[in-house]
């Protein structure tokens, strides 16, 4: 008789005993945020690690004091379904300073926190890259300073930084789908599912603009999904004479059905302008 298999463990190998985690969200809100960081506390909790929030992203870690709290198991329940970010989001024009990551560094020393969750967008994970190749200069300063002891430069003397790509753009290499990107896909089509009643109604094309900058996936995506007639992305500019083609292409359409739906990306670029 074959004895069963012995209950694997997972993540046996970790151990988070003596360290200190911090998870913040930065930039634009996406809806997936909360379910990653819930994901962070509960795995750092899991590892044996103390986790922190650090609330309002990058200016709650400038400003420190009530904006870096330790997380519980609770603290993390109930958010799931929750759109955003519970522990907030701000631009930090101080963090782009360099008074404002030393700041932050001082922040993070006095906590013990070594390792860093960025969920942001480009500029976020920029932002994340430089603050961590400045980090031995940040700690040397901090002693100069008086600020730390000399000692915590050897103690701190790496910081860890795991960055995840909260943003609905879905801009990012390497990365299937970014945090985000789905449920924006998701309400795009709600979007055009509620207008085609009234564009069956009075025989009406509409003009669909979506989120993007410069990447044109749900604008392609959602126009594969809806049906659309025209779809206009980044990627593949339009040839000149386009508005032409496509005023005359609006103006035919005289039927019921069926009716055409064009769904622009967000551009900088004359395209979107031009709309």
């Amino acid at each position: 008789m074959a004895k069963p298999e012995s209950k694997k463990i997972f993540f046996e190998n970790l151990s988070g005993a003596g360290k200190a985690i911090a998870v913040l969200t930065s930039g634009g809100d996406a809806q997936g945020m909360n379910a990653a960081v819930r994901a962070v506390v509960r795995m750092g909790l899991y590892v044996g690690a103390k986790v922190y929030f650090i609330h309002e992203g990058y200016q709650g870690m400038v400003d420190g004091g009530e904006n870096i709290v330790e997380a519980s198991w609770e603290s993390v329940s109930s958010m799931l379904q929750v759109g955003g970010t519970v522990i907030g989001s701000a631009r930090c024009k101080e963090f782009r300073s360099h008074e404002g990551r030393l700041k932050a560094a001082l922040n993070l020393v006095k906590q013990g926190i070594t390792n860093l969750c960025v969920i942001g967008g480009d500029g976020s994970l920029t932002g994340a890259n430089l603050f961590k190749e400045e980090w031995s200069g940040l700690l040397a300063e901090l002693v100069e300073q008086g600020s730390i002891e000399a000692d915590a430069v050897s103690k701190y003397s790496a910081l860890h930084i795991v960055g995840m790509v909260g943003s609905i753009d879905n801009d990012f290499c390497g990365t299937d789908m970014t945090i985000g990107t789905d449920s924006a896909l998701h309400r795009i089509i709600e979007v055009v599912d509620a207008i085609m009643t009234t564009a069956q109604s009075h025989q009406r094309t509409f003009v669909l603009e979506v989120m993007g900058r410069h990447c044109g996936y749900l604008a392609l995506v959602s126009a594969l999904a809806c049906g659309a007639d025209w779809v206009l992305i980044p990627e593949m500019p339009p040839e000149d004479g386009w508005e032409d083609k496509m005023c005359q292409k609006l103006s035919a359409v005289t039927q019921p059905c069926p009716f055409p739906t064009v769904n622009p990306a967000n551009l900088s670029v004359p395209v979107s302008s031009a709309l």
